[in-house]
């Protein structure tokens, strides 16, 4: 059974990255100064399982679905996966595409907040899919810079891939073990060629997803600057 603590918990932040090594670097969430958000409260959501999303899940910045055409999910267990996502490229222009019903989206209601899950092999309403699915987000526009939060985490580890509009990978984090916190990446460089990104996870309990932050790209240009070559 999927569990998301109901207590407020302060946010555990990344300190940010000055020199990674990598195209995006991790980043204190705080320090990005990202002014457009997307929290889902406008959203019904519903107890238990939630709320099912039936095809694409249009907000204002950004849309969420489960995957990007090119990209195909398989399970792994209980959970959602991608094969040698590494060497993956998705279909150029990068096309956000929805599971099929009882394996897409769910907005989840608690007492203090809204929440997007991911619903994974067994299928929405089943509390073993809740928080185990691929979640994929697509921008309105290219960024270089994005944070969120994730809630439920019981020390698993997530997968999140970023990706150009042509379809090409930028890079691949890991971060875990995972607990309710904020998760900030910065571009390196001066690109701001972050068209969207997957997230999937392994967590025992599953995550879902909140508090997106974002900017355009003219106001990503007064983020920090990472001492990072661009990749």
């Amino acid at each position: 059974m999927w569990r998301i603590t109901l207590l407020l918990i302060p946010l555990a932040l990344p300190a940010m990255a000055q020199t990674c090594g990598r195209p995006i670097c991790s980043a204190d969430a705080v320090n990005l100064s990202l002014t457009s958000i997307i929290d889902f409260e406008e959203l019904t959501g519903g107890n238990g399982p939630g709320r099912p999303v039936t095809g694409i899940l249009s907000l204002d910045g950004a849309r969420f679905g489960e995957r990007f055409q090119g990209i195909t999910i398989t399970a792994r267990s209980s959970y959602d996966h991608v094969a040698d996502l590494g060497n993956t490229r998705a279909t150029s222009p990068l096309t956000l595409l929805a599971g099929d019903a009882g394996f897409n989206l769910s907005i989840l209601r608690l007492p203090d907040t809204v929440l997007l899950s991911g619903d994974g092999p067994a299928g929405f309403p089943r509390q073993d899919a809740t928080g185990e699915g691929a979640i994929a987000v697509l921008f309105d526009s290219d960024q270089r810079a994005l944070a969120f939060d994730l809630r439920g985490g019981e020390g698993g580890f997530a997968t999140v891939a970023f990706f150009r509009r042509d379809g090409s990978l930028i890079d691949i984090h890991h971060p875990g073990p995972l607990a309710e916190a904020s998760y900030g990446y910065v571009r390196t460089g001066q690109n701001a060629d972050i068209a969207g990104f997957v997230i999937i996870n392994d967590d025992p309990e599953g995550i879902a997803f909140d508090n997106l932050r974002f900017d355009p790209p003219a106001r990503t240009s007064t983020l920090p600057q990472p001492n990072e070559p661009t990749g």
